[in-house]
């Protein structure tokens, strides 16, 4: 079903996501590596191959990044995934630079944001999502550039309430928790993120 339009993990409007389509690329390849030769791996390797191929086709940008969607040239925080994950390799260009335009376009104040929904400052629109910094943690992890990582793990990581506990966003100029409390997400991929960072650390 990977043609059919979808909430995307932001849950909004459906269209074709080009992060859900990745996604499904990265866990065909995923389940494909455990598989013994001559199963379904190498045809779930093939339809990873072609969700990939037909993402470059349609949803990449000019600038030779990932774009939101075929309809969308925006950045989003969920294309970082598509490197993370493994849908495209780590090294791959389209990688490298919608990691470096995410830098440059949703960042500010060493919190994340997931897109830019108008001309506003990214602060004012909504607050930084902290799965953001986490996945941000983890492609700057990926590229080998760990003190940047552990910076954005622990921007993110002392955006807690008292208990401990995380929301979905968190509001950079009142300091305050903003979303959802507690967020699932938010709290799996600090996990992920401590448990990587601490193995190169």
């Amino acid at each position: 079903r990977w043609q059919e339009p979808d909430a995307g993990i932001w849950e909004i409007d459906e269209q074709a996501w080009t992060h859900s389509r990745l996604t499904c690329a990265a866990g065909l390849r995923a389940a494909a590596t455990g598989c013994a030769p001559g199963t379904l791996g190498g045809r779930w390797m093939a339809l990873a191959d072609t969700i990939v191929a037909d993402a470059a086709r349609h949803a990449m940008h000019p600038s030779g990044r990932w774009q939101r969607s075929p309809a969308d040239p925006g950045l989003d925080g969920a294309l970082l995934l598509a490197g993370v994950r493994g849908a495209v390799p780590a090294d791959d260009p389209r990688t490298t630079g919608t990691l470096a335009a995410y830098q440059e376009e949703l960042v500010s104040e060493g919190y994340a944001y997931r897109f830019r929904h108008d001309d506003r400052p990214l602060e004012d629109a909504e607050g930084a999502f902290l799965l953001c910094n986490f996945v941000l943690s983890l492609a700057l992890l990926q590229q080998g550039d760990t003190v940047e990582a552990a910076r954005f793990f622990e921007r993110a990581r002392a955006a807690c309430g008292p208990p401990g506990l995380y929301a979905e966003e968190f509001d950079v100029h009142q300091r305050q928790l903003r979303g959802n409390l507690p967020q699932a997400f938010v709290h799996a991929l600090l996990l992920e993120c401590a448990g990587r960072l601490s193995a190169v650390l």
